[in-house]
C-alpha cells in the first residue's frame, strides 16, 4: 500500500470535502487495482477477519449488495442491520449504539435520513463509519461515478460533468465536491427553486478555483450540456419527495435527458445514473439503452469502489 492510503486508516468516510485530491485519487488507484485482480481471477484477503456492520433505516439494492459482496470478497464478513430490527427503534441513543456496535465491529456503513445521525453515530464510534447514504451526500456513488470516468477517458484534466435535474439534493451536493476535488469543471442544470444549496456551491467553488476548474449553476438545460463529456441525473421524486411528485414531474421535465438534449452535449459524451431510474422521466429509455450509457458499468463500479474504500479505512481497524 502506498503512503497515502496508509494515512487513510481508521478515517471516517462522511462527505467528500473531508479529503484531499490525491487521497482520492490513491482510493480510486487502489479500487481499479482490486477490480483488475478479480477479473483475472485473484481474490486478496485484504480484509481477512474483518466485520462490517451495514446499518440501513432507508431500502437499498445496489448498496445493501455491493457492500455485503466487497466485504466479502475481501476475505471479511458483512452484517446487515435494520433500524427496525434494534433497540434504535425503541429510542436508544444513537451515541449509545455507536459505542456497542464499535466494541464487535471494524467498520460501520450506514444509510439513514438524516446527515446528523451518521454525523452522531461518527462522533460516538471508534471504528470507521462510511456514509452508504444520507439527505445530503452520497459520497460512495460518486466514488463508483469518477472510477467510471476514469476508466473511460484515462484522465480527469479538461473533462466537464453536467447534472440535471434536481440540485438540492445528495448527488448534486457530492458530485460539486468530487469533480472539483478532481478539477473536473461541474455544470449544475436545474429550475432556479431546485438549485443545490449556497453553501456547498460556495465550498466547491473555493476547491475548484485551487484545481483551476469551474462551476457553473443554470437554469438553461441547453446551456448546462454544451460540449459536456459527461451527461448524469438522477430520480426527480425521491424517497421522502412522494407528496411533490406532480410539482416536481412539471417543473423538471425541461431537464429531462433525453436525445435531443444528448446530440447538444460533446460527440464523445458518456451518460451516467446513480439508480435507481425512472425511464422516460428524467431519462428517457432511449438513452437508457443507447451506445452513450456507462449506467450499468457505473453500477458495476459500486462495487469495485468500496472495495478500495473499506480497505483503505479497514484494513488494521480502530482510529489512525
Amino acid at each position: 500500500m502506498d503512503r497515502t492510503i496508509e494515512s487513510l486508516k481508521g478515517r471516517d468516510f462522511l462527505t467528500l470535502k473531508d479529503f484531499g485530491k490525491e487521497e482520492l485519487e490513491s482510493i480510486l488507484d487502489l479500487s481499479s487495482k482490486i477490480k483488475k485482480e478479480q477479473k483475472q481471477g485473484t481474490k486478496t484477503p485484504y480484509l481477512a477477519g474483518k466485520t462490517l456492520g451495514m446499518l440501513f433505516e432507508k431500502p437499498s439494492t445496489r448498496t445493501r449488495v455491493s457492500f455485503e459482496v466487497a466485504i466479502h470478497q475481501l476475505g471479511g464478513m458483512g452484517l446487515f442491520l435494520s433500524s427496525n430490527d434494534l433497540q434504535l427503534k425503541r429510542g436508544e441513543p444513537i451515541k449509545d449504539t455507536a459505542r456497542v456496535l464499535s466494541g464487535y465491529l471494524d467498520g460501520i456503513m450506514v444509510r439513514t435520513f438524516s446527515h446528523d445521525t451518521i454525523t452522531e453515530l461518527s462522533d460516538y464510534s471508534s471504528v470507521p463509519v462510511i456514509n452508504g447514504l444520507t439527505d445530503l451526500y452520497h459520497p460512495c456513488q460518486v466514488m463508483a461515478d469518477l472510477l467510471t470516468i476514469k476508466e473511460e477517458f484515462d484522465s480527469f484534466s479538461g473533462l466537464s460533468l453536467t447534472y440535471l435535474g434536481d440540485g438540492k439534493n445528495n448527488m448534486a451536493h457530492s458530485l460539486l465536491y468530487g469533480c472539483s476535488k478532481m478539477g473536473i469543471n461541474i455544470t449544475i442544470g436545474a429550475p432556479k427553486k431546485y438549485f443545490p444549496r449556497e453553501d456547498i456551491v460556495n465550498e466547491a467553488k473555493e476547491i475548484a478555483s485551487k484545481q483551476g476548474s469551474k462551476i457553473k449553476i443554470t437554469d438553461d438545460p441547453a446551456e448546462a450540456v454544451a460540449e459536456s463529456q459527461v451527461l448524469y441525473t438522477d430520480v426527480w421524486v425521491s424517497m421522502g419527495d412522494e407528496a411533490e411528485k406532480e410539482e416536481r414531474l412539471k417543473d423538471l421535465t425541461p431537464f429531462q435527458l433525453n436525445d435531443d438534449l444528448l446530440a447538444k452535449a460533446h460527440q464523445d459524451a458518456i451518460v451516467l445514473h446513480c439508480l435507481p431510474a425512472h425511464r422516460d422521466e428524467e431519462i428517457t429509455d432511449s438513452v437508457m439503452e443507447g451506445k452513450k450509457s456507462r449506467v450499468f458499468v457505473e453500477a458495476e463500479n459500486r462495487l469495485h469502489a468500496q472495495k478500495g474504500i473499506l480497505v483503505s479505512l479497514m484494513m488494521d481497524g480502530g482510529r489512525g
